[in-house]
């Protein structure tokens, strides 16, 4: 089961930098390189809006139900991308995929939260934000392979086989786990923020491209986008169920966290977008050797993320990591703003390690913090949130970077090849093209993809320098113990797109306290002590099983509980019969049911279980009458869980 979900986050992740070391070799084949930032911007708004309806309707649907339904989505967006042949259809497919991409990401991560014992669930969750850090290695280098060896077009074709794979494995391996309380969907919300903020992209894309500034269209795109985000915060304001709520701005540390996660997105996915570009334009390296060249950047952001995380977890303290953060990836942009044909490698390496480093400090705390301060009634909203922000910020920095480099690219271009005459256009626009031309013919040339590149990075380093600003409004507050525990987490500093459930968020935390606790007695022991109950552990595990079952299925019998557990029923008669004699459970030929001294017992080992939970949530501040209910509430579900999660401990 855990493989099928590994997939799912795979496929999703790494279609959101495969194609960062393709997109020259794209633009050479189908045209169109005024819209090359669209190949990874429709991915992106696409994925962020999907990862908010796609958590609303597992609930509504059964999140077995939406994993596949989003992969086929994500599988027949991904073969109509690979046989593309002009990029309206490619952006198109691309934004399709983003679609099935969100809905498999954010699906992953609830599946885990239903299916994973609590006390094991930060080890997978781990694992599942590992694997979407370690494909920002990966997608650009597999992304390179294809282009150089294959085509470009077999960075989508190569989903399909693995999707597929994934699909019957997901019929035959996931749980079918619907919500009890059927959710709100806020589809108005998710509607107007999705064509605001597209508008808004268009309107920088096409702006001094398609349409002069001051033109009709791009002046009615500002005011289409004006008019639709404004509906939107009007319409969240009255929602039941937001899916942004405004109230959440008013906490100071919520408002900096989005704008910083913001301002990372940007920076990130606009480096990486544009790099293997200049990499393969001005080096002239292959689209291989340009992912692998890149790899500097991300192994800083790695390493400072692993680093900054750790000393959170043990020292509690977060603040300076984001102002230290800003700093450098300011600084990185503006090495790589000085980088030209005379750059040698080390120097270009060490430009992309200096930004990969800020984008990893300032990244990796974000999430953590707002779970940190915001009510608990409002911590799904908040970590979604934070997320969603990181995640429009790359649409912005890749649409961004796109227009800087459009709009002085076309320009640059006419002058070099107004140098040289017999120089065909189709070679310029081609990095196999530009190496097949002598020096002087290619010279001028790739003076002007570096000029154009090194504008494009000097132009958002004010962009860095204004998250510096915002980040000494930070405020320092001590770290809950639950927070402190899942600092460590690489999975954390990627901002994996996660559950807006606030009890999931709450198990999240909670299993984090849980995997740290490695020394005294087990939980179990610690809570059977605290009860006051006599009873020995394998009579409370018999009492559990019963009640489980009963609450769960309503009916409870031996021959059930053997089923479950793959034993013969004669190993768990004596146990029962030891129950029965006992005066704690009731049989009926094969059924089983509690006596009042059994479901005494049971509600005694709940009690304890909850108050347990409690403790280890002694630091959380609430203030709020109902924020302190929710919580009762949540806190009552998990220790119903973890009573049904004993027998891990008690076989």
């Amino acid at each position: 089961m855990f493989i099928t979900i590994l997939l799912g986050m795979l496929l999703a992740a790494l279609d959101q930098t495969i194609v960062s070391t393709a997109l020259p070799t794209i633009v050479a084949d189908l045209g169109g390189s005024g819209h090359m930032a669209w190949v990874v911007t429709a991915y992106m708004l696409a994925e962020a809006v999907s990862t908010v309806l796609a958590g609303k309707l597992g609930d509504l649907f059964g999140r077995k139900r939406v994993f596949q339904i989003s992969a086929v989505v994500f599988v027949g967006a991904s073969a109509l991308a690979g046989m593309s042949h002009d990029m309206v259809t490619l952006i198109a497919a691309r934004a399709v995929q983003g679609i099935g991409g969100g809905g498999l990401m954010v699906t992953a991560m609830a599946l885990i939260a239903d299916v994973i014992p609590l006390r094991e669930r930060g080890k997978y969750q781990g694992a599942l934000g590992a694997v979407f850090g370690v494909t920002t290695v990966l997608g650009p280098t597999l992304g390179g392979l294809f282009t150089d060896h294959l085509s470009w077009r077999w960075c989508f074709y190569v989903n399909v086989p693995i999707a597929v794979l994934m699909i019957v494995m997901a019929a035959r391996t996931l749980p079918s786990v619907r919500a009890l309380v059927r959710p709100v969907i806020d589809y108005a919300g998710i509607a107007l923020v999705a064509l605001g903020v597209s508008a808004l992209i268009l309107a920088l894309e096409w702006g001094g491209q398609q349409y002069a500034w001051g033109s009709a269209v791009i002046i009615g795109l500002f005011v289409a986008a004006a008019a639709l985000l404004a509906g939107f915060v009007r319409v969240e304001l009255r929602a039941s169920e937001p899916m942004l709520p405004m109230s959440l701005f008013r906490n100071r540390v919520f408002t900096v966290c989005a704008v910083l996660s913001f301002i990372v997105g940007f920076a990130m996915m606009g480096a990486m977008t544009y790099l293997p570009t200049y990499l393969q334009y001005v080096d002239g390296v292959s689209a291989t050797a340009s992912g692998v060249r890149t790899l500097p950047m991300v192994f800083g952001l790695l390493l400072t993320s692993m680093l900054s995380g750790a000393v959170v977890s043990r020292t509690g303290s977060y603040r300076y990591f984001p102002i230290a953060g800003s700093v450098l990836i300011a600084l990185g942009l503006c090495l790589m703003s000085t980088m030209n044909t005379s750059t040698g490698v080390f120097l270009e390496s060490l430009y992309m390690f200096v930004l990969g480093s800020g984008l990893g400090l300032a990244m990796q705390v974000l999430t953590i913090v707002v779970q940190n301060t915001v009510p608990y009634a409002q911590l799904g909203t908040a970590t979604s949130g934070v997320t969603f922000f990181r995640t429009v910020g790359s649409t912005f920095g890749t649409a961004i970077f796109g227009t800087l480099y459009n709009n002085k690219l076309g320009p640059a271009l006419s002058a070099a090849l107004a140098q040289n005459p017999d120089v065909p256009a189709h070679a310029a626009q081609s990095p196999v093209g530009l190496r097949s031309l002598s020096a002087s013919q290619a010279a001028p040339i790739i003076d002007a993809y570096a000029t154009t590149i090194d504008s494009v990075f000097r132009w958002v380093v004010p962009v860095a320098l204004l998250g510096f600003i915002v980040a000494w409004f930070l405020k320092e507050v001590p770290l809950r113990d639950s927070s402190r525990a899942g600092a460590a987490d690489i999975g954390e500093g990627f901002a994996v797109p996660d559950s807006p459930d606030n009890v999931a968020q709450l198990e999240r935390a909670l299993a984090g306290v849980l995997r740290k606790q490695r020394s005294g007695r087990p939980p179990i022991a610690e809570v059977l002590a605290d009860s006051g109950s006599s009873l020995p552990e394998d009579l409370f595990w018999a009492l559990g099983e019963v009640d489980m079952r009963l609450r769960v299925r309503g009916a409870a019998s031996l021959s059930g509980i053997a089923h479950d557990h793959r034993v013969p029923r004669r190993v768990l008669e004596p146990l029962y019969v030891k129950a029965q004699k006992s005066g704690l459970v009731v049989t009926d030929g094969d059924s089983l049911q509690l006596s009042d001294a059994g479901a005494a017992e049971v509600a005694r080992m709940h009690a304890a279980w909850r108050g347990w939970l409690d403790g280890r949530l002694e630091d959380w501040d609430f203030t709020d009458p109902k924020d302190r209910e929710l919580l009762d509430q949540a806190l009552s579900n998990i220790a119903a869980k973890l009573l049904d999660e004993r027998e891990g401990e008690l076989v």
